[in-house]
């Protein structure tokens, strides 16, 4: 998603692809996405985690949950942030899901359009720099920890 929505956003309006396919696609993407998400959060909040490591510092385990939450907080607020971008802004065709029309729900204002546009993006940057420091968490507890028990990586399976 992320790089579609870089991709499509450099390529010249003269593009056929840039509206006919790419953000049409990067759309129903994210609205797919935003309903896994969902499903996702519903099973871990009915599914018991396993045990924190009692190898990890209490630092690494309130960076690990604040992460975590952010991530997943992001993971709503992007799509919704691109859902309102498309719905307020007045030349907008539509939202569709793969085809089918979707309710655009917000008035048309391209003021309000700027302000979700910016929030899509740096919120969709932010993401992505949580999910670096997700993956270098891991990298670091798998590959450059000595203590015994610190691999988050089995957890994680």
């Amino acid at each position: 998603m992320l790089s579609a929505g870089w991709l499509m956003t450099r390529l010249e309006d003269v593009v056929p692809s840039k509206y006919g396919t790419i953000y049409p696609l990067h759309k129903s993407f994210g609205l797919l996405l935003l309903g896994l998400v969902v499903i996702q959060i519903i099973i871990r909040l009915r599914t018991r985690l396993p045990k924190s490591s009692e190898i990890l510092a209490p630092w690494e385990k309130h960076l690990a949950k604040l992460t975590h939450a952010t991530i997943y907080l992001l993971l709503v607020a992007v799509p919704l942030m691109g859902y309102a971008m498309s719905s307020s802004y007045s030349h907008s065709d539509g939202i569709t899901l793969f085809g089918l029309p979707v309710a655009e729900l917000l008035p048309k204002n391209d003021t309000r359009f700027a302000m979700f546009q910016w929030l899509h993006r740096t919120m969709a940057y932010g993401l992505l720099a949580l999910m670096a420091l997700h993956v270098a968490g891991v990298v670091k507890h798998r590959y450059f920890d000595k203590r015994p028990g610190s691999d988050v990586l089995r957890r994680m399976l």
